[in-house]
């Protein structure tokens, strides 16, 4: 089935300047981490894009195996796009052996357009090198696109594409329990400071559903989390969560990273957190960019070592076509 929307959702697409992308873990659980897509839509080929950096093989490892992903363009802040609506995009990621000339070209000039010119000369040729070549464009051909008349998902939805499927089942405990098992007080505390928080999960067609919420309080239990009504699927299953906050050509980036379990019960949602991370950048943009070239040189040499980009080779060129 064909996915098709309106301008006002392609001035989404083209016009965010940070969304979260969610794909799937080998437990059933969902990953959800911002990025910055740079405007990348196909409107004619019905689907987006974003790159992804090597020097993270984790995540290009993982969506060769499970394809399935989600993006949510749930911010409009320092953007282009002026729509109130929140829109959630699934589609099944395509990992290219090399990005084609023609979107390294493309990628350029969008992110130009929104993070304002690079800076030039030889020490920055040398700086961001490996942030620079080292990067994949992922296709990602959309099945589903949804869209609700507000950011917090309020209001009736509207569907273009594959129908939404039934809410998912609840799933087994994780054999370690389901409890925090990271400092919740904390985790709260920071997230809170935040002013975009979300939630991934599985789906009941198997693709990650990301929701906006808020973070309200906290107990022994978990993080005490607030959505529109009948926005989480009622039960109990594997959570990933986000909360990030960012400035200006996407410098400044702050944000808090976990995966946990998520009860729901009666409209009252809790996450306990079971893995945590996250990082605050300069909110200078050239500190932020040089803290991200030397980063991706340090990860970049020392994945060449291990045989790690080898081993990433080859399973892109094995990946059907």
């Amino acid at each position: 089935m064909s996915v098709t929307w309106s301008d006002e959702v392609q001035s989404v697409f083209a016009g965010d300047l940070v969304t979260a992308s969610a794909y799937l873990t080998p437990a059933g659980g969902a990953v959800v981490v911002p990025v910055s897509p740079v405007g990348l839509v196909d409107r004619d080929a019905g689907s987006v894009a974003v790159t992804t950096s090597l020097a993270f093989p984790g995540k290009v490892k993982r969506l060769l195996q499970e394809p399935r992903v989600a993006m949510a363009y749930h911010t409009r802040e320092h953007g282009f796009a002026t729509s109130s609506r929140l829109v959630l995009a699934q589609g099944t990621a395509v990992v290219p052996a090399e990005p084609s000339p023609e979107q390294l070209a493309l990628v350029t000039e969008q992110a130009g357009k929104f993070f304002g010119d690079m800076p030039t000369g030889r020490f920055w040729t040398w700086a961001l090198r490996e942030y620079v070549q080292y990067r994949l464009i992922i296709d990602i051909p959309l099945s589903r696109v949804v869209t609700w008349p507000a950011l917090d998902a309020s209001g009736a939805p509207e569907v273009s594409g594959a129908p939404q499927p039934e809410p998912p089942a609840s799933q087994e405990p994780p054999a370690k329990g389901t409890g925090p098992r990271v400092d919740t007080k904390k985790f709260a505390r920071q997230a809170q400071k935040l002013s975009h928080q979300v939630i991934a999960y599985r789906g009941g067609d198997g693709f990650p559903v990301i929701a906006p919420v808020r973070v309200t309080g906290h107990s022994e239990r978990g993080l005490h989390l607030d959505a529109a009504p009948g926005l989480l699927p009622p039960g109990a299953r594997r959570a990933g969560f986000a909360a990030h906050a960012f400035r200006p050509q996407a410098a400044g980036v702050s944000n808090r990273i976990g995966t946990g379990w998520l009860e729901v019960t009666d409209g009252a949602a809790v996450w306990a957190p079971h893995t945590a991370g996250g990082f605050s950048s300069p909110p200078s943009k050239t500190f932020h960019l040089l803290g991200n070239g030397l980063l991706s040189k340090y990860l970049i040499r020392k994945l060449r070592r291990a045989g790690t980009l080898d081993e990433l080779d080859r399973l892109r060129a094995e990946a059907p076509a």
